[in-house]
């Protein structure tokens, strides 16, 4: 048997057979869907929205990172 169908079957049985453990990664997944998606909606409006172009999104990068730097 390949190592890699071993580590596979290793996570798919331990996976299989928790219980608590189940409930937790429920409760992990949650909490990252909330501070990745919902909180960056929300606290984090994208800046870069407002310019149509590539070169023109690049140019203010650099320009706020010009303008911190000094």
């Amino acid at each position: 048997m390949s190592i890699i169908y071993r580590i596979y079957c290793f996570y798919r049985d331990g996976f299989a057979n928790m219980t608590v453990g189940k409930t937790l990664w429920v409760i992990i997944l949650i909490k990252l869907f909330i501070m990745f998606a919902i909180l960056k909606l929300l606290f984090f409006p994208s800046a870069l929205s407002q310019f149509d172009t590539p070169e023109q999104k690049s140019g203010h990068i650099l320009e706020q990172l010009g303008e911190r730097w000094t």
